[in-house]
């Protein structure tokens, strides 16, 4: 593993294949899955706030409400089954470790040098899929090429939560 990777604990699970073929497919995925607020709830709370109709508004309970209402939404498509068709990845795993830019599996899944097109789902809230493009350094350590830029954020943010947790443990066995 390069000494300039670094990585911290963490149990995500990852469902991905190879670029070699369907890369627009995958193109299409990623592009359709994109930022999550392209919604009707997040259309409604961009154009109040530019109209400045949330500046009394608490915004974690507000950003809480948008949320319970996105999950009803997500419930409503389950029951009549209008659930969004995903591309049949063809392999899953279990990243174990991540970095800012970089990711660990559990299992050597992985060709050195290829290409990758895959989706998570972060612990975080609101949960989503978010959807990576990734190439092979070895066969499990992966660098991460491209993500939608809130998707970044979420990764960087659980990364950061996840290296506090670990030096909050380490602490405590001192």
């Amino acid at each position: 593993m390069n000494n300039n990777v670094r990585l911290v604990n963490a149990s995500i699970d990852i469902v991905f294949s190879s670029l070699e073929s369907n890369v627009d497919m995958f193109e299409k995925e990623f592009n359709t899955i994109s930022e999550h607020d392209d919604d009707a709830i997040g259309q409604w709370l961009r154009t109040a706030r530019a109209k400045g109709e949330t500046s009394d508004s608490d915004p974690v309970t507000l950003h809480l409400i948008v949320e319970l209402y996105r999950k009803m939404d997500r419930l409503e498509k389950l029951i009549l089954n209008q659930t969004p068709e995903r591309i049949k990845l063809q392999q899953t795993g279990m990243i174990e470790k991540i970095g800012l830019e970089y990711f660990e599996l559990s299992e050597p899944l992985l060709d050195p040098a290829k290409h990758y097109y895959g989706r998570v789902e972060l612990p975080v809230l609101p949960r989503h899929e978010t959807p990576i493009f990734f190439e092979a350094i070895s066969p499990t350590l992966a660098k991460i090429i491209r993500m939608h830029v809130k998707d970044e954020n979420e990764w960087s943010i659980y990364m950061t939560a996840r290296e506090r947790a670990m030096i909050r443990h380490l602490k405590g066995f001192e």
